[in-house]
């Protein structure tokens, strides 16, 4: 079942462009990533979504209502945390998170204590002691402390260290385990490849590329480092083959995943002593997006 779905999403600030017919649907249960540089067009697609901005064009619906028509009645139903926290300088960390989770109408202290154990805040501390980092924690902590059924997060772990990236991941998991949706915008792609079931990759305002990471990987190469009994000849005019380099161990390149075969059975002949492969990583699918292509100047209108 659909709980989030924006259809030909369009936004315009002047002349210019910030999202340019932006398509995306989060399923119940499922973690939705949504990846791209600062500048392309993720925060301003969740400010319509929040009902901050108005669409210009296109739909955006939540649990199948208007989200600028019906936004405080969505917001009953969401978590949002965005990827820099500001908070009531004078409240306490502890009395903030309390706050937001009565706005949402729940009472869960065992989780809220276990969340403040988990990420290791000072609940005590007042707001305007914290670091950008125990900011983060509040929101994070306020967030997965309420029973929401849709958790939008806006560059989430911005700020904060590995450890506490775990921690975040485990929240992440158990929203999912428990039917919860999750949209996660990010720019940190080992953090999407963990938790998301889908991708939508955006580029300059528009969705560039969309699908689960099985599906997204077809498009990306394997990295190989092949040590032969002979050297390997005609290598760079095999069909696929890239980034072809002489290293210590062997040599090293890239193979389009449809041309494998082919490959292999090329470089086979040479006697191979040792193969080590290295799946495509979702690093590799986004820079092959972005490599070539010069970022516009997202201007005044602020599309990141």
């Amino acid at each position: 079942m659909s709980v989030l779905q924006v259809n030909n999403l369009t936004k315009k600030f002047g002349k210019f462009t910030a999202l340019d017919g932006v398509n995306i649907e989060v399923n119940e249960g499922e973690v939705y990533g949504f990846i791209g540089p600062n500048g392309a067009g993720k925060s301003t697609t969740i400010r319509v979504l929040l009902g901050i901005l108005k669409a210009t064009e296109g739909e955006a619906k939540v649990f199948g209502k208007d989200v600028w028509a019906n936004a405080v009645e969505i917001h009953k139903h969401i978590a949002y945390v965005p990827g820099d926290v500001n908070l009531w300088p004078n409240l306490t960390g502890g009395e903030v998170i309390d706050l937001f989770v009565k706005l949402r109408g729940g009472n869960n202290k065992n989780r809220r204590e276990e969340l403040i154990e988990k990420f290791k805040l000072d609940p005590t501390k007042k707001c305007r002691t914290y670091s950008k980092g125990n900011r983060q924690k509040v929101a994070l902590i306020a967030a997965f402390s309420s029973d929401a059924d849709l958790y939008i997060l806006d560059e989430p772990t911005s700020g904060l260290d590995p450890l506490m990236e775990q921690v975040f991941q485990d929240c992440v998991m158990d929203a999912k385990r428990a039917g919860k949706s999750v949209l996660l915008s990010s720019h940190i792609l080992s953090e999407v490849e963990k938790l998301c079931d889908r991708v939508a990759i955006i580029r300059e305002g528009s969705i560039i590329e969309s699908g689960s990471l099985k599906e997204l990987r077809h498009l990306t190469r394997n990295n190989l480092l092949v040590e032969t009994k002979q050297a390997i000849t005609a290598l760079n005019e095999l069909k696929g083959v890239h980034a072809i380099e002489e290293q210590e161990q062997g040599l090293a390149f890239q193979v389009d995943t449809e041309e494998m075969d082919a490959v292999m059975k090329h470089i086979s002949q040479f006697g191979i002593v040792k193969l080590e492969s290295a799946p495509p990583t979702l690093e590799d699918l986004f820079m092959r997006h972005y490599e070539g292509g010069e970022q516009k100047e997202t201007g005044a209108g602020g599309a990141s």
